[in-house]
């Protein structure tokens, strides 16, 4: 059983669990980051890459996409070990040892864990098509990270919502051809968006298949050909595919923390805002996951307990070591070799 040692497990790679990984190296300590999703980014990443978010402090407007691009560069600068496509099953150990057992087999053992969850283990709603497992990640995807990686290439999009219309407008000056699939002739995606589509549409760009219900997938491994649907009344209509782009919602899971013995509840997760460090000592929880009188759901909060958490996490593992608070501006970047070899903010994120 593979076993990784870290200073701090950090569970969800969301932005607030990207931005503790910078805070955590400011710090000295290292980090592994677990998160069920393949993608780095959570919900910004996930739900709406493309859609303004404009409560970033400096930032009038930063696209989801955008704002990930960002933090993972900031991240990466301590070049901490990405665990994508895991979920956390066990949460053994007490104060000062730490054993995370994930759901590939593999184990995580770290001094501290910070919980960054969001609302728990989020995962994507799957449509239920034999063999589909061998083309996720390959031609088959639940989310997007850029366009270009589509290029020229044949992409059926399923969904009516507004992820699903606002790929589909994106992509059509990028994809050799798109073809939407929504199960009822009504979407429910922005009105704005819908006018793009009925536009490109009339212009040949975007072809629509609604109603119309996912019946199959075809190809060869995991290299994809065709996707089979069925439009009613036994009439199944073959597209020739070479991805397939899922957008059904994502499930939310936070089942697993219920054996973490941390309070977790409807709520959340109760921490002491003083260090976010909840009811097990050791492990701290920030972002929308952590809970406290008065607590603000927003994106700036969970940046600033990550930097708490940090700082608390950082006086636990390293009682005796003389530590002095600097300012970044003090500090200065990152060092040169953490940094070296990240220059492409993706390039040390891997599913494995």
């Amino acid at each position: 059983m593979s076993i990784c040692e870290t200073d701090v497990a950090v569970i969800g790679a969301g932005p607030v669990g990207l931005f503790a990984v910078f805070a955590l190296g400011q710090v000295g300590l290292s980090a592994v980051v677990i998160d069920a999703l393949h993608e780095a980014g959570g919900q910004c990443a996930a739900l709406y890459p493309e859609k303004p978010i404009y409560d970033i402090p400096s930032r009038a407007s930063i696209t989801g996409a955008a704002l990930i691009e960002d933090l993972l560069t900031q991240a990466n600068s301590y070049a901490p070990d990405y665990r994508l496509g895991h979920r956390v099953r066990s949460l053994l150990g007490d104060n000062g040892r730490f054993d995370l057992g994930l759901s590939d087999g593999s184990q995580v053992r770290a001094g501290a864990v910070l919980i960054a969850a969001g609302a728990g283990a989020f995962g994507p709603n799957r449509p239920p098509l034999d063999g589909l497992a061998a083309y996720e990640g390959h031609s088959v995807f639940y989310s997007v990270r850029t366009a270009s990686r589509f290029r020229n290439q044949h992409v059926v999009i399923a969904g009516g919502g507004d992820s699903a219309a606002d790929w589909a407008v994106q992509l059509a000056g990028i994809a050799a051809s798109v073809t939407v699939i929504h199960r009822r002739s009504a979407f429910r995606a922005a009105p704005a968006t819908m006018a793009s589509i009925h536009l490109l549409a009339e212009e040949n760009r975007i072809a629509v298949v609604a109603p119309g219900v996912l019946h199959g997938i075809e190809g060869d491994r995991s290299v994809l050909h065709a996707v089979l649907v069925d439009q009613g009344r036994g009439e199944i209509r073959r597209l020739p595919a070479d991805v397939l782009l899922c957008f059904f919602g994502l499930a939310k899971d936070a089942s697993a923390m219920a054996s973490w013995q941390i309070g977790a509840g409807r709520d959340g997760i109760p921490v002491d805002p003083r260090s976010c460090e909840t009811c097990r000592p050791g492990i701290y929880a920030i972002g929308d996951i952590a809970h406290y009188p008065s607590k603000l759901k927003l994106i700036l909060t969970g940046f600033a307990e990550a930097a708490t958490a940090a700082h608390a996490a950082r006086h636990r593992l390293r009682p005796d070591q003389a530590f002095h608070f600097e300012y970044s501006t003090a500090r200065g970047q990152p060092t040169k070799a953490a940094a070296a070899g990240h220059a492409d903010p993706f390039a040390n994120i891997a599913a494995t």
